[in-house]
């Protein structure tokens, strides 16, 4: 229960923070997607199901928030968790390539979903232009923040599952 409760202030403190005060040191309008990072962090330090599960509740957020459908950025971020909970038998906490390489990677993913499926469908295809101008600086400044944010979420994590084992022993 306590883990739960945790995970819940954790992806509301990413959306407040996304949504508030990273708003206001956005560089031409981007700001970096803390929902991912916690979304993948999550997905590869656990499993697939908890990652699909907190990816469900990040997307949603930003569905009843932000979005023009329900579900669409819920379905989009339960797969980023999942697929980055199959990494989890390989992951190393003190190895932080790996975890940067999979935030990339989801950060790349999700912007290429939301193009191909608010822009790219509604006949806007100027792609490059996308691409230069939204995609790659969010991907850039999302890896950016993960260098100072991933720590924080591996801490948590980490003391999430120690206080976990004690409990039970």
């Amino acid at each position: 229960m306590k883990r739960k409760i945790i995970v819940a202030i954790l992806i509301f403190f990413c959306f407040l923070l996304q949504s508030t005060v990273f708003q206001a040191i956005a560089f031409n309008g981007i700001v970096p997607n803390l929902l991912i990072v916690l979304t993948a962090a999550f997905g590869f330090m656990r499993n697939e199901k908890e990652g699909l599960v907190i990816g469900f509740f990040c997307g949603l957020i930003c569905d009843i928030f932000f979005g023009d459908v329900i579900g669409f950025y819920a379905l989009v971020m339960m797969y980023i968790g999942f697929f980055n909970g199959k990494f989890s038998g390989i992951f190393y906490p003190e190895d932080i390539k790996l975890p940067m390489a999979l935030i990339i990677v989801s950060d790349l993913s999700y912007c290429m979903i939301c193009y191909i499926c608010m822009f790219l469908l509604r006949g806007k295809l100027d792609f490059p232009y996308y691409f230069l101008h939204i995609i790659l600086p969010e991907v850039v400044y999302t890896t950016v923040i993960t260098l100072l944010l991933y720590p924080l979420i591996l801490f948590i994590n980490v003391r999430l599952e120690n206080g976990g084992k004690r409990g039970t022993q």
